[in-house]
C-alpha cells in the first residue's frame, strides 16, 4: 500500500475501486485482533524474466498517489537480502525551506530469488507509524506460456486502526499496485485462478543446491507464500467504504 500521503485519499479511493474492477482475484483471506492477510493474483502474457525486471523497478508501476514524495519515480528497490525498497524525498526550497533531501525506507528485502520470489518486510503506508510489521511475498510462476503473479501481504502486531477497516484498505491498494505491474505487460489476461489454490501450489521455498538441481531438471519447486486461511472476499464497494472510514479516522 505504499506510503500514503493522506491528501491523496480521494484519488486513492477511486483508483483502488478501479483496480478491483480489473480481472484480478483479490481478497482479505485472514483477519483477527492481531493482524490480517491480503492476497491477490493475476496472469499476464510475459515471461518471468521480464516481470522480474519490471518488479525490481517500482518507479515504473507503483502509483504516485501512494508515495510520500508524490512521484513514484523516486522509488528504488535493491533485490538483495538486506536491500532497501526506498524512496527519495527531493530537496525543496518552498516557503524558505532549506534544500535538504530526505528519504523513506518502505521495506527491507529478506529474500530475493530472481524470476521466482521477492519477499520484503515492513509496514507500508500508515502502518509505518505503528508497532505492527508486515511481510510482502511476491511469487512468479510460469503457466502455459503466461506467468501467474501471486501477491500476499501478512500484517501482525499492535496498530491503532480497526482491523476490518485497515485490512480492506490495504487489500484494495495492494491490488492496485499489482494491477500497475500487470499494466506494464498489457494488463491481466486472467485472475490467477483461486488464490488459495495458487498459494497451496507454492508450498515449498526453493533454496540453494536444491533449487539449482531442480532448475537442471526443469521442474523447480515454486517458493512458499503462506498457509491457506479461510477466504473472505472483498468487493470494490467494501474497499471504498474502508478507505473512506480510514480517511475520516486520520482526520480526527
Amino acid at each position: 500500500m505504499g506510503p500514503m500521503t493522506f491528501k491523496y485519499f480521494p484519488a486513492a479511493i477511486s483508483l483502488a475501486v478501479a483496480a478491483l474492477a480489473a480481472p484480478a482475484h483479490a481478497e482479505v483471506v485472514e483477519a483477527s485482533d492481531s493482524g490480517f492477510t491480503t492476497r491477490a493474483g493475476v496472469v499476464v502474457e510475459a515471461d518471468t524474466q521480464a516481470i522480474w525486471l519490471a518488479l525490481i523497478s517500482p518507479g515504473g508501476w507503483w502509483n504516485d498517489a501512494h508515495t510520500w514524495s508524490g512521484d513514484a519515480s523516486n522509488m528504488t528497490l535493491e533485490p538483495q537480502a538486506g536491500g532497501c525498497f526506498c524512496e527519495r524525498i527531493p530537496a525543496s526550497e518552498e516557503d524558505g525551506a532549506i534544500g535538504l533531501e530526505g528519504s523513506v525506507r518502505h521495506m527491507s528485502v529478506v529474500q530475493s530469488f530472481p524470476r521466482k520470489v521477492l519477499r520484503m518486510r515492513g509496514g507500508l503506508g500508515p502502518l509505518q507509524g505503528e508497532p505492527a510489521d508486515g511481510v510482502l511475498t511476491i511469487t512468479l510462476k510460469p503457466v502455459d506460456g503466461t506467468t501467474r503473479i501471486l501477491w500476499e501481504y501478512v500484517v501482525g502486531g499492535h496498530m491503532r486502526y480497526e482491523v476490518p477497516v485497515i485490512a480492506k484498505a490495504v487489500d484494495g491498494v495492494m491490488n492496485q499496485q499489482l494491477a500497475g505491474l500487470a499494466a506494464q505487460f498489457g494488463g491481466p489476461v486472467g485472475a490467477g485462478g483461486d488464490t488459495e489454490e495458487a498459494a497451496s501450489d507454492d508450498e515449498d521455498t526453493a533454496t540453494g543446491d536444491e533449487a539449482a538441481a531442480d532448475d537442471e531438471e526443469g521442474s523447480a519447486d515454486e517458493p512458499a507464500t503462506a498457509q491457506d486461511p479461510p477466504a473472505r472476499a472483498t468487493s470494490a464497494e467494501d474497499v471504498a467504504e474502508a478507505l473512506d472510514a480510514l480517511a475520516a479516522e486520520l482526520e480526527d
